[in-house]
């Protein structure tokens, strides 16, 4: 909001939401560029010193600014005063959901990380019990980041959210607790649970932290044990009608013996770049044994293929033929994805995205140059294993910064 806005607004606004406005106006400005004197305030939204004046103090009121320091030896004295956020005068957390695990970051008002746990899920427990330890893992972590209350926690999970009541959709594919967990949650801490598909949560984080920043489309292919995807139009995250947008698992492409069908992603593009698939084509590339470690040669879990992309990556020639032929079939679903939306860009995350790097994601890159003829850059993703937990807590602080400084 530009300080011509800002004036326009105070004119025909009543006092007190021309107060609203400037001091969520403030608050941001203190959020994005960090601490600022009130002449640096003034001079950003062309308010009058004795309005600044007046907003300083009632934000320090609040207990959500504070003078954090002088901006320089050479200036004392009131007008050097730098007002910077109290971080630590909310914290959110975010939960990070797979079907054999659940991670949990707790983050203060800046979002600066303070504290982070995990905790291994068998899959023969019993769900109730499942859902405790998770609540008992946030409680604890809150507690350790001294955190009186949570004021949102974001949660990624696997699944289909519902645009319509925000809950996460069944499927026999997914553990029951998942579904239980957020209300659970939401019960046990007290606080408004946010739940969002965890592809979606990793697109968040890699256009606020990592690999298309300077991006405001493109897309973001999930590649592990399971396929998706998540798209960003505008800087607007779609979700579709279902909530179904990037299940890319179930795209029909060649390659395949078999189509998919409403229950089952087995002949779509999940048969071609799943963690089981990278395994298969590994394993007729010969590149056998040791990449594999315990699970032996026909493991279909992600940690596997992420083994034998990175043992690929040094294997010499049948190394090079294997990771040529996985990027062709990455290739057959960004090409398709592109040929409907034209994104410009698509980010490899996941495991398998993870593990190929620059090397996979450029070879991608060539071949979908000769499948379409919409010019794609293909990234690797850059923020981690951590992207879906990342996502959740800039979700779960997006929600607190707009609640507590108003929308910007």
């Amino acid at each position: 909001m530009t300080s011509m806005s800002v004036s326009a607004v105070g004119r025909t606004a009543s006092p007190s939401t021309a107060r609203a406005i400037n001091d969520g106006l403030a608050l941001h400005l203190l959020k994005d560029k960090g601490p600022l004197t009130a002449g640096q305030l003034k001079s950003l939204t062309g308010l009058s010193r004795p309005t600044i004046a007046d907003l300083v103090e009632r934000l320090r009121q609040t207990g959500l600014v504070a003078v954090v320091g002088e901006a320089g030896a050479e200036r004392r004295g009131p007008n050097a005063r730098l007002y910077g956020i109290v971080a630590d005068s909310a914290h959110v957390a975010g939960v990070d959901v797979r079907t054999d695990s659940v991670a949990v970051c707790v983050a203060d008002l800046l979002g600066r990380t303070l504290v982070e746990e995990s905790l291994p899920v068998a899959p023969d427990v019993d769900p109730a019990h499942t859902v405790a330890a998770a609540v008992a893992l946030v409680e604890r972590a809150a507690e350790r980041a001294g955190a009186a209350r949570l004021h949102h926690i974001g949660i990624g999970a696997p699944g289909l959210i519902d645009p319509a009541t925000g809950e996460l959709n069944s499927t026999g594919a997914l553990p029951s607790w998942h579904r239980e967990l957020a209300t659970a949650l939401h019960d046990g801490l007290a606080a408004p649970v946010l739940l969002e598909n965890e592809v979606n949560l990793a697109a968040v984080a890699e256009q606020r932290l990592g690999a298309v920043r300077d991006r405001d489309t493109f897309v973001l292919l999930w590649l592990g044990h399971g396929i998706g995807a998540a798209v960003v139009l505008d800087r607007v995250l779609r979700r579709g009608a279902s909530g179904g947008t990037g299940e890319i698992g179930f795209l029909p492409v060649p390659g395949t013996s078999e189509l998919p069908s409403a229950t089952s992603c087995d002949g779509g593009f999940h048969s071609l770049v799943s963690g089981g698939a990278v395994c298969e084509l590994a394993q007729q590339h010969g590149l056998v044994g040791a990449a594999y470690g315990e699970r032996g040669a026909g493991a279909e879990g992600s940690g596997a293929a992420e083994a034998v992309i990175r043992a690929a990556l040094g294997a010499g020639e049948r190394g090079e033929a294997f990771l040529d032929a996985l990027a062709a079939r990455i290739a057959l679903g960004v090409a398709a994805i592109c040929a409907v939306l034209d994104p410009g860009c698509a980010v490899l995350g996941g495991e398998v995205g993870r593990a190929g790097g620059d090397g996979l994601a450029g070879r991608v890159e060539d071949h979908v140059a000769r499948l379409s003829p919409l010019r794609t850059r293909v990234r690797a993703g850059a923020v981690g294993g951590g992207g879906v937990l990342r996502g959740a807590v800039l979700m779960a602080l997006d929600a607190t910064q707009n609640e507590l400084f108003g929308a910007p």
